[in-house]
């Protein structure tokens, strides 16, 4: 997939009065988060996030989204249009050719305003405390607003009745026609300590492109590369706060 390197930034020009995201609903601002403060004494919740550094993002790399298809039994069908990605690769391409291609992976980006949730009628999709934005496959109606009020493309509707795959994840429930999935960011490996499955992928290829971990910790791996590096969110413009940040676009 070719993206223009400007629209994906936000560069195009300012929100004026809304952005329109279908007929009758507009995403005008962020809402402030509703949790309630944290007591002084209590210590800081975690909050997860990830770093991709694209100059390490090879173009034929499919690492990622290999290891994520089989950590989360996410099936190819062979239908475009139908398709579920929980995490793709498109290029970044400048129109002025000034600077190259950029290979970058696109998934969720679990944000601290999220639209997603703001737009659920039956309130399926969540917060989680430590960050995390999650669907309740119980209360989906698959109404599909929250597919239109992400602008990152990162929800998908489930067209296709699965089963699980011979060698699958038995703590990934399978998928129901209907409803909307998408990236957890490995939840359940949270969970059990360890890394996303795309993250992890991505060291073994020898490519360390993504760095995973709680910025609430200032000396955690990626609280330190944020400090010290130069990195940019997608569509910051919109106020969402994004937790993937990259490096090199």
């Amino acid at each position: 997939m070719n993206m223009d390197r400007r629209s994906v930034l936000g560069l195009g020009g300012a929100i004026a009065a809304g952005v329109a995201l279908a007929p009758g609903l507009h995403l005008i601002a962020a809402p402030a988060p509703s949790s309630e403060a944290a007591s002084p004494d209590s210590p800081p919740a975690k909050r997860w996030a990830m770093l991709i550094d694209t100059t390490r993002c090879a173009e034929n790399c499919t690492a990622c989204t290999t290891a994520c298809r089989a950590e989360n039994n996410v099936p190819l069908f062979g239908d475009p249009d139908r398709d579920i990605h929980w995490i793709r690769k498109v290029e970044l391409r400048d129109q002025k050719h000034r600077q190259p291609p950029v290979s970058l992976p696109v998934l969720c980006n679990h944000c601290e305003n999220p639209p997603c949730v703001h737009v659920c009628p039956t309130e399926a999709s969540f917060i989680r405390h430590d960050g995390l934005v999650l669907v309740d496959k119980h209360r989906c109606i698959g109404c599909r607003y929250c597919m239109i009020a992400c602008p990152y493309k990162a929800r998908s509707l489930v067209f296709h009745k699965t089963r699980l795959p011979e060698g699958g994840n038995p703590k990934v429930p399978i998928r129901a026609v209907g409803v909307v999935e998408k990236c957890t960011f490995c939840a359940h490996r949270l969970d059990d300590g360890q890394k996303p499955a795309c993250v992890e992928a991505c060291a073994k290829a020898d490519k360390n492109a993504m760095i995973f971990g709680d910025i609430n910790d200032p000396n955690s791996e990626i609280s330190q590369r944020l400090l010290k590096e130069k990195t940019q969110t997608i569509r910051a413009d919109l106020g969402l706060k994004p937790q993937v940040y990259y490096k090199g676009i």
